[in-house]
């Protein structure tokens, strides 16, 4: 339970240009006033995020998006009426409130309502959007608990807020609005399948953001979300595995011979169970000492692509 005097000492501490991680409904955030140029500057230098790598912006509700988009497309409409609050970020024309830095140089900006009740206490008590990305450190493994922010960061924050556990367990959707027709940038806790069935054809972008490239949004580079221990996904796993392997598997496995760690996401194979645990049982591998991490492809359906997306990203370079 967060007292009313962490509440305000939080929100003071935002107001004041410095750094708060706290929970939302996806991963934990690494939040700081978004129209602080100096405040933004200093969640890059703590996680080691390249200022090509944009940053999306936090609302308390939906009512305060004109003070950081111009003029947003009409389709934003009905997608915050479906998905707000929620795990879906708008790419949307970036108002001039917002410095450049948060959007990488470009001329829009990343935009959500967090759907988890210290958020959005934090960022109405604060009076300001606040500027948040995973808070980790740049290309590891997000965080879904205050305990892996603390593994990552040590004392070097100003504040962590202790909510528990994420609820969704996996970034938000982002969806770009400013082309003709709506794009999927990085698939999240909102499905392809939810976005058409509001605003109809949805493209999906394919492929990686060159790193001398500033990105439309964030975890588009061809390596995120990556474990210290070597990651590789396939569609069946080895049997037996090779000495010293954890095992990341969406239902039970036909063997457990031969594994030092077996990670099940869910015994009736739900997707949204999966999601849930996903990165805390990655967490858990990376924390055991081995020598490599097997993950089994999910479905590429809904929540499904989401994780393979993750799982793609955390295992790319090795």
């Amino acid at each position: 339970m967060i007292s009313d005097e962490q509440f305000e000492k939080a929100a003071a501490t935002l107001q004041d240009g410095g750094l708060v991680a706290f929970p939302t409904e996806t991963v934990y955030g690494l939040g700081a006033d978004a129209t602080d140029t100096t405040a933004v500057a200093a969640i890059f230098d703590a996680k080691g995020r390249p200022r090509f790598d944009p940053i999306i912006v936090h609302l308390a509700d939906a009512g305060q998006l004109p003070t950081v988009a111009a003029e947003p497309p009409e389709l934003a409409e009905p997608l915050a009426r479906a998905f707000w609050p929620g795990p879906l970020t708008m790419v949307l024309p970036r108002n001039e409130s917002i410095p450049s830095i948060v959007s990488a140089g470009l001329p829009t900006v990343g935009v959500r309502v967090p759907d988890h009740p210290i958020a959005s206490r934090l960022i109405d008590m604060c009076g300001r959007p606040i500027a948040a990305p995973s808070a980790n450190r740049f290309g590891h493994i997000s965080p879904t608990t205050a305990q892996h922010v603390r593994q990552q960061f040590g004392d070097r924050l100003d504040m962590v807020l202790d909510g528990g556990p994420c609820r969704v367990g996996v970034e938000s959707t982002v969806v770009d609005l400013t082309g003709p027709i709506p794009r999927l940038l990085r698939p999240g806790g909102i499905t392809h399948e939810q976005l058409q069935e509001v605003v109809g054809t949805v493209e999906i972008h394919e492929g990686t953001q060159p790193i001398d490239q500033a990105a439309a949004a964030p975890g588009m580079l061809a390596r995120h979300y990556a474990p210290n221990t070597p990651l590789l996904l396939v569609e069946t796993p080895h049997d037996p595995p090779p000495p010293g392997s954890g095992l990341l598997t969406f239902t039970p496995p036909d063997s457990i011979d031969g594994w030092s760690l077996i990670e099940t996401l869910s015994e009736t194979g739900n997707l949204v169970e999966a999601t849930a645990g996903f990165f805390a049982a990655l967490h858990r591998l990376d924390d055991a000492g081995l020598d490599q991490i097997v993950a089994v492809a999910f479905p590429e359906t809904g929540l499904g692509r989401a994780l393979n997306n993750r799982l793609g990203r955390a295992a790319a370079g090795r």
